[in-house]
């Protein structure tokens, strides 16, 4: 008999349940102990603040899907980034939102667009703050595709592929100017997020040949075309005109496909790799860093954010535990980074538990 088998004894001639012999309730009698033993542990150096700039001056427009979340000009990013630093907050992650959009998206590779801005006043205010571009045309194309689309209007139309298709390899020379004029404003890492094949050797072989073989790649691998990203949305400006992102982006249906994706970015150069979304795909991210080793980043997106806020504005749940509860869930699945709307706020509530 073994200590998880019940010991049999009698009492007054009758059969009897003793008490077992092994209580694991033990170590969780007091909060100090239970911190003892936990085996996750959340920090703000985990995280990884996602910041939405655009054209102008003096502005912070909320984004009514994203409570507590802004638009913001490039001369409100310093204050911003001085509060990133005092919470322990070591990285944040750019979306730029362009004055104009255009056919290509070339605001993101105009070395006076909005995130070569950003990226310069960033560093000029915090140098020490890490900076990551995210690296897709989404936000700066009038169409709110990931890059060229299939046209008569455009260079390389393919009349054998449909009208409105994302055009892969012209999109790729794109991504990889775009990352140059990223590089070398002083961004620290770029980050591809289109799911487009090949895009990582691509920005790589882009980057080396400017003498940017030093700037690191976190690459979006594996990406799905998930319903959950509807807030960003509003929050980049970034709806598509038509159809959906599906025919880039993953199916929500496929696991192994994951790790195929993941395999060839890696191949490509690589150095760090995301799942994205996070809590719904925790079975994926656990896969990727089990089989790579590398550094692996999950994206907790803007609906895990809305959701939990719109269901604590309703009194449902408590916010604080539940968001903290969310992120610890995507620590412990595997995430060495965690991207979420939730930083500042995980880290103010992390520092008061303490």
């Amino acid at each position: 008999m073994n200590g998880l088998q019940a010991v049999q004894t009698t009492i007054n001639g009758r059969a009897t349940v003793a008490e077992p012999v092994l209580r694991p309730r033990r170590i969780r009698i007091s909060p100090a102990l239970r911190r003892m033993v936990r085996e996750t542990a959340l920090s703000p150096s985990d995280f990884i603040y996602p910041l939405f700039v655009r054209h102008g001056q003096g502005e912070r427009r909320p984004i009514s899907s994203m409570p507590g979340q802004f638009q913001l000009s490039v001369d409100e990013l310093a204050k911003e980034a001085e509060s990133v630093l005092e919470l322990g907050i070591p990285a944040v992650l750019l979306f730029g939102i362009p004055a104009e959009k255009d056919w290509c998206g070339s605001d993101n590779f105009s070395p006076y667009g909005v995130v070569p801005e950003a990226i310069r006043a960033l560093k000029e205010a915090a140098p020490e703050l890490i900076v990551i571009s995210d690296m897709c045309f989404c936000e700066y194309t009038d169409h709110g595709h990931c890059g060229i689309i299939n046209s008569p209007m455009v260079d390389g139309y393919n009349t054998a592929l449909p009208e409105g298709y994302l055009l892969n390899d012209p999109t790729l020379e794109l991504l990889g100017r775009a990352s140059v004029v990223h590089a070398e404003a002083g961004a620290d890492i770029i980050a591809p997020s289109a799911m487009l094949d090949g895009m990582v050797g691509s920005i790589r072989g882009a980057l080396d040949e400017a003498g940017l073989e030093h700037v690191p790649i976190l690459s979006y691998a594996a990406k799905y075309a998930s319903s959950f990203y509807g807030p960003f949305r509003e929050a980049a400006e970034s709806p598509p005109s038509f159809g959906d992102r599906s025919q880039y982006q993953m199916d929500p249906a496929n696991r192994r496909e994951a790790l195929k994706e993941v395999a060839l970015d890696v191949a490509e150069g690589a150095d760090m790799i995301m799942v994205k979304p996070a809590l719904p795909y925790l079975d994926v991210l656990a896969a990727v860093r089990e089989e790579f080793k590398l550094p692996t980043a999950a994206y907790q997106v803007s609906g895990e954010y809305a959701m939990l806020h719109a269901a604590a504005a309703n009194g449902w749940l408590d916010l604080e535990r539940c968001a903290l509860e969310s992120l610890t869930s995507i620590k412990r699945a595997g995430a060495d980074m965690i991207l979420t709307y939730f930083a500042k706020d995980a880290a103010r509530w992390l520092a008061g538990r303490q």
